[in-house]
């Protein structure tokens, strides 16, 4: 038997026996489809973290105050150590070879206000440099003076959202605002940036770092930013960043150096198992699927006891008659994983158009790894009830009997 008539037999029987045929289709549709969805959002938390990282700036090193011992895990958040971070140190960090910019942070909250409108924003003390290491645009006015290591300043630039919440759409270059107990003087706004690792840059205020320490009354850097130059040694400015903190800091080594890159290969390694780990949980269901294909057979089977029965009767073999019945089942597993493939890929597009902030999509291996788990589940759960077909006697089967 041909292949070609082996698809038209197969078709016919489908069209004659709908509800069955729906059934596998159905099952293997929701499995198929399943494995897509559940590695999507895998990969989708992946490519949204890849994205958050990128936003961070190029070449990024980052230095916590406290060793991992030190605070417990690692990196340190906040972090305890032997002595603080200060601007001194920072200051100390930029003179060496590869550190082409540096940008000390203090976070705090305070309460910016400008009439009888106020609200708590996230208040980070830092530099000009900050801007650039950080990738995050001025839209209105200016940036932080240069001598914000070196003098208070009373200026501050509010995020997009502060601004339009205490100024509406009058503009805010020049106003003066009250921060915590201190007024300060908008010299820019920030350009919409949306969300970076959680912290919302649109409702953020920057002020110089030295106005920082008094408003928070402490001299102790939140974190230092570290933009590399790019032919620097990664390897070797970490080794003289921590060779300098030690004489700087009576030989104690109270700093975490964390890489842009170590932390998002950390990432990407716990999302990567993770998404596979899913996909196997999505598998499961095609292996449901394949039960159900081999029950649905072995009744398809009995069934169609009569017309095995003619197949023979006219000449039909036993391997001819077992490639019939694998045949409908490889049939339906493919129109079933086109129904699942199309299913999931519609959902993807309108889970995207929803959410665009998160880039839900399947990675490259997800369709057809689902795709051949379905055939295989099909094959090897239709294998049985074909190979029952392929033995049923001739005369018996026209008569009805097994």
């Amino acid at each position: 038997m041909r292949i070609a008539d082996l698809v038209r037999f197969n078709w016919q029987v489908f069209q004659r026996h709908r509800t069955r045929a729906g059934l596998m289709l159905l099952a293997v549709g929701i499995g198929v489809a399943s494995v897509i969805l559940l590695t999507s959002l895998g990969e989708g938390a992946r490519r949204y973290v890849d994205g958050q990282f990128s936003s961070l700036g190029s070449n990024l090193l980052i230095i916590f105050p406290g060793k991992n011992e030190t605070a417990g895990a690692g990196p340190p958040i906040y972090g305890t150590s032997p002595r603080d971070l200060t601007i001194d140190d920072a200051r100390a960090i930029s003179r060496l070879p590869g550190a082409r910019k540096i940008a000390p942070v203090i976070a705090g909250t305070a309460t910016v206000a400008y009439g009888n409108k106020s609200r708590d924003v996230i208040t980070l003390g830092t530099n000009a440099a900050f801007l650039a290491v950080r990738n995050i645009a001025i839209g209105e006015g200016k940036t932080l003076p240069d001598n914000a290591l070196e003098q208070a300043s009373a200026v501050c630039i509010l995020g997009r959202k502060a601004k339009q919440e205490l100024f509406g759409n009058r503009r805010a270059i020049g106003e003066w605002v009250r921060l915590s107990d201190r007024r300060m003087r908008v010299i820019g706004v920030i350009e919409e940036a949306g969300h970076s690792l959680g912290v919302d840059m649109a409702d953020l205020t920057l002020i110089p770092v030295r106005t920082a320490e008094q408003l928070f009354n402490t001299q102790a850097l939140f974190r230092v930013l570290i933009e590399q130059s790019a032919s620097a040694d990664s390897d070797k400015l970490q080794k003289r960043i921590e060779s300098l903190i030690r004489q700087r800091h009576e030989g104690e080594d109270d700093i975490t150096l964390v890489t842009q890159d170590s932390v998002l290969q950390s990432f990407n390694n716990i999302l990567g198992t993770l998404t596979l780990a899913i996909g196997a949980i999505g598998a499961i269901g095609l292996l449901v699927a394949g039960v159900l294909i081999m029950n649905i057979s072995l009744i398809n089977v009995s069934q169609r006891r009569h017309e095995i029965g003619l197949l023979k009767a006219i000449g039909a073999n036993a391997g001819q008659v077992r490639n019939i019945f694998l045949g409908e089942a490889i049939m339906l597993i493919n129109l079933g994983s086109l129904t699942g493939i199309a299913f999931a890929l519609a959902l993807i597009a309108l889970f995207r158009h929803l959410w665009p902030v998160f880039p839900l999509a399947p990675p490259l291996w997800a369709i057809p790894a689902a795709v051949a788990i379905a055939l295989l589940s099909g094959l090897l759960f239709a294998w049985w009830p074909a190979l029952k077909a392929s033995r049923l006697d001739p005369v018996l089967a026209m008569r009805g009997q097994m």
